[in-house]
């Protein structure tokens, strides 16, 4: 296996793109479009809540990803190309960012659009930076690195974060004009640190580990071959199958609430910026000591048992995001304390659900379009959540009721992690 140089590089990939996924996906940008966007939207000449299109711009760039990935794995796999793939994920993400600091009330869609191609980006780098894991770690190395690069990534884009959150709160201070410009520097600095800190993953991941030596033409129809061959095997390996339907259904709950968890807080309670930010940095810095919490509950009781611990409390975060009450004078202190119980479960169940996947893989070399369809079926639970929770919005104007209903979701992927059977590895 890989030496300790390569490892730590490829987690640092972790702190370099997290900042899209907390400053840009999750705290500011949310944030800002509510603020720039009134509160109705029209499209091809239907009127939508400006949330709810939001959700739906989301959407749309996980559906390119989810068509795109397993075909562009494929040729990775084939070619021996997986870095190269990365890397032009990351620099659409990172460009994308940038772009960001022209969006204002003047251009709605052109920020949407925006929003949606570092989206694009982002979750496309992730399956080819995914599928290096069990070519650079042996299994019982997987939950430690795995946990070890969420962490790094909470730690960096909360640094990010609090820097920005300073400008935003104190512009003048920065030599900014006001909240706004300072929002909009945010943005291109995400872009910056993405870029940058990327570098540090990119000159230690090796270009070729399994020494492809393809062909030089039809590049095309062998990475549908390989895709193809992956597809076969998913299919008859019921423990694999199993896995990913459990995924798809945790991953429904889990990203959907990531994502339009500060537009919650905005629309439903009333909370401020600065507190919706405050919780938001709550969940980080929780989060990582969350991730090597369930990556040591892993090593002593296994990955189902430490997925199923994880699932149980995002239902029960499900039912008290539904309780929570906007007239409740208290309401600031449970929203950070859901905040926080949100922090403990999602640094786990992210790290350990990616090394439990990694784990159950057979021996291969076509580790990116296996991940593919790890990478698809979470696009495919993302499109579902976050169409499901617009349109409830959309047809009852509850967020409430709309979070209570991710609820459902947690409880079907418990019931199919029993159903997987124990291994050497995953039990």
């Amino acid at each position: 296996m890989s030496s300790k140089r390569i490892k730590n590089g490829w987690a640092f990939y972790d702190w370099a793109n997290s900042v899209y996924s907390l400053v840009i996906s999750t705290a500011i940008f949310p944030i800002y479009f509510n603020s720039v966007s009134p509160e109705k939207l029209a499209l091809f000449g239907i009127n939508y809540e400006s949330a709810a299109l939001y959700s739906y711009s989301l959407s749309a760039a996980f559906i390119v990803v989810a068509i795109l990935s397993p075909i562009l794995s494929g040729i990775a796999d084939y070619s021996g190309n997986k870095k190269l793939f990365m890397q032009i994920f990351a620099y659409i993400g990172s460009a994308s960012c940038l772009s960001l600091y022209f969006f204002d009330e003047t251009n709605i869609y052109f920020g949407l659009t925006m929003s949606a191609l570092a989206s694009i980006g982002f979750w496309g780098s992730l399956v080819f930076y995914n599928a290096f894991l069990p070519e650079i770690a042996k299994p019982e190395e997987q939950d430690a690195l795995s946990a070890k690069g969420f962490s790094l990534g909470y730690i960096g884009s909360s640094l990010l974060l609090i820097f920005n959150l300073l400008m935003i709160t104190f512009p003048e201070s920065f030599g900014l004009t006001d909240a706004g410009q300072a929002t909009k520097i945010s943005f291109l600095m995400v872009g910056f640190w993405w870029a940058g800190f990327a570098q540090v993953t990119f000159r230690r991941l090796p270009d070729n580990i399994n020494n492809r030596k393809p062909k030089e033409s039809g590049y095309l129809w062998r990475g549908f071959r390989e895709l193809k061959k992956v597809a076969l095997h998913v299919n008859s390996d019921s423990n694999l199958r199993k896995y990913l339907y459990a995924f798809f259904f945790f991953s429904t709950g889990v990203q959907t609430i990531i994502l339009l968890a500060s537009l919650f807080g905005d629309n439903e309670l009333g909370m401020e910026s600065g507190k919706l930010i405050a919780t938001i940095l709550i969940i980080q810095f929780v989060g990582i000591g969350g991730a090597h919490l369930f990556s040591f509950l892993s090593k002593k009781f296994g990955n189902l048992q430490s997925l199923k611990i994880s699932i149980s409390i995002w239902a029960v975060i499900c039912v008290l995001a539904y309780l929570l009450d906007k007239a409740d004078p208290l309401v600031e202190y449970k929203f950070y304390g859901v905040g926080a119980l949100v922090g403990l479960v999602m640094g786990g169940i992210q790290a350990i659900g990616r090394s439990t996947y990694s784990k159950l893989l057979p021996e291969t070399d076509s580790h990116a379009s296996f991940f593919s369809f790890y990478d698809v079926t979470e696009k495919i639970a993302i499109i579902f959540g976050t169409i499901t929770y617009g349109y409830l919005i959309q047809i009852t104007g509850d967020m409430k009721a709309s979070a209570l209903s991710l609820s459902a979701f947690f409880i079907l992927a418990f019931v199919q992690i029993l159903r997987i059977k124990k291994t050497k590895n995953v039990y």
